[in-house]
Order: structure tokens, then sequence, then C-alpha cells
């Protein structure tokens, strides 16, 4: 097996004085450079892993064990430290400037609220939640949602965390105990390359968190369900924000955006299944994580070959690792498991997006005479980062169409205009339409129908 190149000093040097373990490796020294060298790189690719866990910790901490491998006092290792995620997110925000939330916007939320979930009850046909709705900061919105993303992100993290261990339990059948030329064992290097990816991932998900807070406008803004119980919040620093650059009266903005979150809450709360099939979904593609270090090979060397051609001869480490990330190389290919996955979370995203906008459109009516303007503001917005889109980009390639979002508030609507308000509603209590039924509504319903007549059946 290669060298790792991560040695400190010569460790079998019998005439180094400053050895304190006479000639015999020091594994945590070796580790400890290994985590440094490895911090170093992940910062220069923007990555900071806040509150990296040191293997250390686990391997040596218990009297009398020495051995690689155990799991230390807690007997546990956690998947994605949502402690991590949450304090690197706090922290971004806190970087942008806190502001605490007055007594004038508590009010103006309140009438928004107090006048949107009347609206509501006209145009859906799901009660209203049994939490009243409330107002945030960022800071607060962090705090309340982390749970939503540590439940929604952890199979992603147990996916990776896996197939790191496969990969490197391959290599383990080829070593036993302490590798020659004085390298660690591989049993080490496996712990420290797991705790490495969870708290990772933890900060890019802290990270993206902490970017979202500074966009979101509430609660179910995402188009997942964050809060349990699932109840309407609203962030009245980034409405007012968001209507900055419109001619809109604020009232009528904060109306709007109330219409929004509370009818997201409502659809989470009186339908729980839609929040295990969006899990689902996710853990379905965590789950088909596999790292193929053969194809990574076969890919860097030819990404290596490109760069050679489009940079020279004299391109930095820089330059190559740079061209390296822009190529893909590092990014394990999907499954056609997990492409289904991806399919499924697209279409359900695109499909309460789009339910939402009709549902507030419905609502408004000509009571908010900027509706449309509003609606359209937010068409282009999300056209150009969906706070959905935003984290399931990073995380998992993920991107929302505009256009099937288009195409999903049609179909609502639709259904809505051949049925009913009750019938439209009921679409998501059985067989969700696929991006294929968005473009025939009628089909689906007929597809999906119970004929009265079933004589013909028998």
């Amino acid at each position: 097996m290669a060298g790792f190149g991560f040695i400190p000093n010569d460790p079998n040097d019998p005439n180094d004085p400053n050895d304190p373990n006479d000639g015999r490796p020091d594994f945590e020294a070796m580790m400890r450079q290994m985590q440094e060298q490895m911090r170093a790189q992940f910062e220069q690719l923007g990555i900071n892993p806040v509150g990296f866990v040191n293997p250390f910790t686990t391997l040596f901490s218990q009297s009398g064990d020495s051995a690689p491998g155990g799991k230390g006092q807690s007997g546990t290792d956690e998947v994605l430290s949502i402690s991590a995620a949450r304090d690197a997110a706090k922290k971004f925000v806190s970087a942008q400037g806190l502001k605490p939330i007055g007594a004038k916007e508590l009010a103006v939320v309140a009438s928004a609220f107090e006048i949107s979930e009347i609206w509501l009850d006209e145009a859906l046909s799901f009660p209203a939640t049994g939490t009243a709705p409330n107002s945030a900061t960022r800071l607060d919105w962090v705090d309340q949602t982390i749970s939503g993303w540590h439940k929604t992100i952890e199979p992603l993290a147990a996916g990776l965390s896996s197939a790191i261990s496969n990969l490197l339990d391959q290599a383990m059948n080829a070593q036993v105990g302490e590798s020659p030329d004085g390298h660690p064992p591989i049993e080490m290097i496996t712990k420290m390359l797991r705790s490495f990816i969870s708290t990772m991932i933890a900060t890019q998900l802290g990270q993206s968190i902490g970017t979202l807070a500074t966009s979101v406008t509430g609660a179910h803004d995402v188009g997942l369900s964050l809060l349990d119980p699932a109840h309407p919040v609203v962030i009245p620093e980034n409405i007012e924000n968001w209507a900055n650059e419109l001619e809109i009266p604020k009232s009528e903005v904060f109306i709007f955006h109330a219409l929004r979150e509370g009818a997201v809450a409502r659809l989470f709360a009186n339908n729980p299944w839609l929040v295990s099939y969006i899990q689902s979904a996710v853990v379905e593609y965590g789950k088909g994580i596999h790292i193929d270090i053969e194809a990574i090979q076969r890919q860097a060397q030819s990404a290596f070959e490109s760069m050679q051609e489009n940079l020279g001869e004299d391109a930095t480490d820089g330059d190559a690792m740079n061209f390296a990330l822009d190529s893909g190389i590092f990014t394990p290919e999907e499954s056609p498991a997990q492409m289904s996955a991806l399919a499924k979370l697209e279409t359900v995203f695109a499909l309460i997006d789009g339910w939402t906008d009709e549902v507030t459109a419905l609502a408004a009516g000509d009571r908010l005479p900027a509706i449309e303007q509003l609606r359209e503001t937010l068409r282009r917005r999300r056209a150009a980062s969906a706070p959905a889109q935003q984290l399931f980009s990073s995380m998992l390639g993920l991107e929302v169409s505009p256009k099937l979002t288009r195409e999903a508030s049609a179909f609502w609507k639709k259904i809505r205009e051949v049925r009913s308000i009750a019938e439209r509603d009921q679409v998501w209590g059985g067989l969700l339409p696929t991006a294929e039924d968005l473009l025939n509504p009628e089909k689906f319903l007929a597809s999906t129908s119970i004929p009265d007549d079933l004589s013909g059946l028998i």
C-alpha cells in the first residue's frame, strides 16, 4: 500500500534525541499533522471545518485503550454534528449583523397574519395549524429550524461516511495492525476521515443555513418541513429587505409572505406523510452514495491531461486542484436509484412551490392590488437563486427548474377550475403527479378518479 506522506519526522531514526517513543512511530503526531494538512487544504477550497474533532479524543481517551477503532467514552459515533452545524450557521449570521425585532415589526406581522389566515380559509381546504404564527430574527430562525435541517441532511452524511468507510475497509483487508514504513494503521486513518467528513458536512450545512437565514422570508420558504409541529413563522428583517426595491406598500408585501408561509405550514401540518416522502427520497439518495476509486483515478487522469493542454506545464498545484474540482472528479457518479430520488425531490419541491403560488394568488384575489407584481418578483428571484436550490445544489447537485414550478402552478390552478378547491387539495392525499402529469392535468384526473359505475370492472 502506498504511503500517505504525512509523517512529521522519520520515526525510525534511532539518532533522534527528541524521540519519546524510542524509535517507534508516533501515530498520534502523524494523525495530528494529517488533520492540520487536511484542514489547510479544505480551507483553501473555501471550507472552514469549525470544531474539527480530533480522533484521538475517542481513540486514546479511555484508560489503557490505545488500540485504534474504539468508540471512546460515549460509545457512539455522531454521523452529523448538529452543534457544529448550528455554530457555523450562527457565526455566519452574526457576522452579517444582528437586528432585533421591534414593536412596530411585531404589530405589522401580527396584522398580516390576522388577515392572511382569514383569506387562506377561503382558498384551501386544510385548517389552520394548532400553533399561532409568530416572528423570528435570523438567529431565532436558525435555532428553530436546525433540528429539521439535521434530520433532512443526516442521511447524506451517513451515506458519504459509509462510502468512505467501505473504501477504506477494502484497504484494511490488505493491511493488518500497523502499516510498514512507519505509517499509521489504516483503522486510525478511517477513524480520522469519518470524523473529518462528519464535521466537513456539518460545517457546509451550517454555512448554507447561515446564508439562507439572510434571505428566506419564513420557516417554510425552502419548501421543507423544518418545524415540529409545523406553524407559520416569518423573518421581518428579510421581508423588509425584500420590499426595499419594490414600489409596493410594505403592508401588501407582508401579507403576501404571510399568505405563502401560512399555506405551506398548513400543507405540512395536515399531510405528515409528505414530510416522510421527502425524507425517504433523501435517504434513498444517501444510501446510494458510492465512491469508485478506479473511476475517480480514470477521471483524474483525463482531467489532468486536459489541464496540461489548457493551462500548460507551468500550472501550479492550486491550478491543478481548481481544475480537478471544476471537472467534478471528486463527485461520485450517481446510480439510477439516486437519479430517481433526485427526480422525486425536484418534482415534489415544484409541486409544493406551485401549489403555494396558486393558493396565494387565489387567496389574495383582487384584495392585493400588486399581487401579480409580487408573484412575478418572486419568480424572477427564485429563477436566479431559489432557497431550496441554494441548499440542495451544494449538497445534492439538485436544481429545481423554474419552468417546472410554473407548470406545477398551472396544474394546480387547472385542477381547481375543473373540479374544486377541495379536490385540488385531495391530490396531496393520493398518488402525486409526475413531471409529465403536470402538462396534462385533465388526463391525470381521469387516471386517478374512480368511476361511478364499477360494474365494468367485475
